[in-house]
């Protein structure tokens, strides 16, 4: 393993966050403060409570979900298309490198840039309301596996990608809906019988009810059912990812 080629693929990328650490991290704590003030306080007004919990603290799971969903994507495509766009992956590509430690490099970085940007929601959130964490280790476990598995679709998006429009196209004509139809800011019980079936079809459904459980302690699916969901979709990531490398789709023409 070329442990220092991995780490300066890391560190390229963690500086050109670190950049704009100021623009990173301001825009999710004014997005989140903007979605309490609106679903926090006009609906949870009128919605008290769901599964004994605060309406306030129940939306604060699927809010950071969102976010690092959104973010682990983002900056994993853009970190591989940008050099794919300026001709520099094939410098890459040609040095002694392989595949599993680029990855390592892209993912990683983005990876880390969406756990702080999660951690930096999760903070925002106790300025608005009171949130306890029944399992700590759970939710860090589940918080990590959404990082990595949302980077490494990300990483595939970017190469993927032909321009800087179709990199935007699946985060918010797929991943965003599916987050929002998913149980985000609202339990699927409370849908009706028949949608709470078509529900149980959308993925982020059991990532969002895993994370929500390390909360609360309260799941729309079984919690082996969301690990097992984010352990495929991270596999079925990786496997992807070797065959791009493997067949050179897109990154060698």
């Amino acid at each position: 393993m070329n442990f220092p080629a991995i780490f300066a693929i890391y560190k390229y990328e963690m500086f050109r966050f670190f950049r704009t650490l100021m623009e990173s991290l301001l825009s999710p704590v004014i997005s989140t403060s903007l979605y309490f003030v609106v679903f926090g306080a006009a609906i949870g007004s009128r919605i008290t409570e769901v599964e004994g919990v605060s309406y306030g603290a129940f939306i604060v799971p699927g809010l950071i979900m969102l976010s690092v969903m959104t973010q682990g994507i983002s900056n994993a495509s853009f970190g591989i298309y940008f050099p794919k766009f300026i001709g520099t992956i094939y410098e890459l590509l040609s040095a002694p490198v392989n595949f599993l430690e680029i990855v390592i490099g892209y993912v990683g970085a983005a990876a880390t840039k969406a756990l702080l940007i999660g951690a930096v929601i999760l903070l925002t959130a106790h300025f608005f309301v009171d949130i306890q964490i029944l399992h700590p280790g759970a939710m860090i476990a589940f918080l990590l596996l959404t990082c990595i598995s949302f980077s490494l679709f990300g990483f595939i998006i970017g190469i993927w990608s032909q321009n800087f429009q179709q990199l935007q196209l699946i985060p918010l004509l797929v991943i965003t809906p599916l987050v929002f139809l998913g149980g985000a800011f609202y339990s699927i019980s409370m849908l009706p019988v028949g949608w709470q079936t078509v529900a149980l079809f959308n993925p982020v459904v059991y990532l969002i009810s895993g994370f929500r459980w390390s909360f609360f302690g309260a799941a729309d699916v079984p919690v082996l059912a969301s690990l097992m969901a984010i352990g495929l979709f991270t596999a079925l990531c990786m496997g992807v990812i070797w065959w791009i490398f493997k067949t050179g789709y897109r990154i060698k023409s």
